[in-house]
C-alpha cells in the first residue's frame, strides 16, 4: 500500500470525481483509476460505487477514509520534521481567531511570519472561541486566539493571556445615547440590544454582568460576526456591548463608557502534545515558547 494511491483514494472522495481527482493530483485519469483499482485489489475490496453518473465511497471506503487521512497526515508530519531538524520549516500553518482580536495584530504576524518561512502554506479562519479551541485540541487549527469572560479558561490546550480590555457600549450616531459619556448596566438594560449568538464566550460575559447587575435586556438581534453587528448598530437597530480595543478600529458608531463593564480576557491557544514546527515557529514570532503553560 503506497501514499500515493492513499492520496488518489481521499482525492476521489472528496471531490466525487476520478476526473476531478486526477486534476487535483496533476495526473492523468487512467493513471489514477489504475492506481486506485490496485489498492482495492490488495485490499479486497471496492472503495467506490462507480456509475456513468456518480461516484460514491462504499462501506468498505468509508472505513478505510478516516485512517488514510491519518496515514498521510502522519507522513506529511514526519516529512516537516525532518526538514525542521536540518533548518527548514514548511507545510501549514492553520489559525483560528474570534471576529474582535484586538491584542494582536495578526495581518501583521502572519506577514512577518511567511517572510520568514515562505514555505508555509498559512490558512485562517475566523470562529466562536469555544470551537476554536475544540479545533486546536482536534488538531484541525495549531494556534488560536480568543476572548473569554475573566471566570474562564481555556482548557486542554496550553495558553498565554495576552490583553484585558473593558467592555464599551457601542450606539448608532443618531442614539440618544449618543450624547452621554457614561452609562452603567441597569440603564444599558432598557435599550434593544444586537449580541453575538446565545451561549458563545462572546455573549456570556455581557449575560453575566447584567445578570450580577440584577436587571434583564432584550437582545433582538443575533448576529455571528462582530463587524456586522457593529454595522446593524450604525443603523439604529440597537446598541451594543465590545471590547474597547476592537471598538477604537470602527467607524460610524459612538462610544460610552460603561461604569460596570465586564472585562474581556484575551488568549492565545495551542496544542499540548502536537505542536508542529510552523506552529512552533509562528509563536516564536509572536515571543512565545511552545513549552510556556
Amino acid at each position: 500500500m503506497e501514499l500515493q494511491q492513499m492520496r488518489y483514494v481521499v482525492a476521489v472522495a472528496e471531490t466525487n470525481s476520478f476526473t476531478r481527482a486526477a486534476e487535483r493530483c496533476l495526473v492523468v485519469q487512467s493513471a489514477l483509476s489504475h492506481q486506485v483499482a490496485r489498492l482495492e485489489k490488495e485490499l479486497g475490496a471496492r472503495l467506490f460505487e462507480r456509475t456513468s453518473r456518480r461516484v460514491r465511497l462504499t462501506p468498505a471506503g468509508a472505513a478505510f477514509l478516516p485512517a488514510a487521512r491519518q496515514c498521510l497526515d502522519a507522513a506529511e508530519r514526519a516529512a516537516n520534521e525532518v526538514a525542521a531538524a536540518v533548518g527548514e520549516v514548511r507545510g501549514r500553518l492553520a489559525v483560528g481567531v474570534i471576529p474582535s482580536v484586538a491584542a494582536v495584530d495578526i495581518p501583521g504576524a502572519l506577514r512577518d511570519f511567511h517572510q520568514q518561512y515562505p514555505n508555509v502554506r498559512i490558512s485562517l479562519s475566523v470562529g466562536a472561541s469555544d470551537g476554536l479551541v475544540e479545533q486546536v485540541k482536534t488538531g484541525g487549527i495549531e494556534v488560536a486566539f480568543l476572548g473569554l469572560p475573566t471566570t474562564v479558561r481555556p482548557e486542554g490546550v496550553n495558553s498565554r493571556e495576552l490583553a484585558r480590555d473593558r467592555l464599551v457600549a457601542v450606539v448608532g450616531p443618531d442614539h440618544p445615547l449618543a450624547q452621554e459619556s457614561a452609562v452603567d448596566l441597569r440603564r444599558l438594560s432598557s435599550e434593544m440590544f444586537v449580541d453575538l449568538p446565545a451561549k458563545t464566550a462572546g455573549r456570556v460575559q455581557s449575560d453575566l454582568a447584567f445578570s450580577a447587575a440584577g436587571v434583564h435586556r432584550d437582545v433582538a438581534f443575533e448576529v455571528t460576526n462582530a463587524d456586522f453587528l457593529a454595522r446593524l448598530v450604525g443603523q439604529g437597530l440597537g446598541v451594543a456591548m465590545l471590547p474597547s480595543a476592537y471598538v477604537a478600529r470602527l467607524s460610524g458608531v459612538t462610544t460610552i463608557e460603561v461604569t460596570d463593564a465586564p472585562t474581556r480576557v484575551e488568549h492565545i491557544v495551542w496544542s499540548r502534545d502536537n505542536s508542529t514546527p510552523a506552529a512552533t515557529a509562528f509563536l516564536a514570532i509572536l515571543g512565545i515558547s511552545v513549552d510556556d503553560k
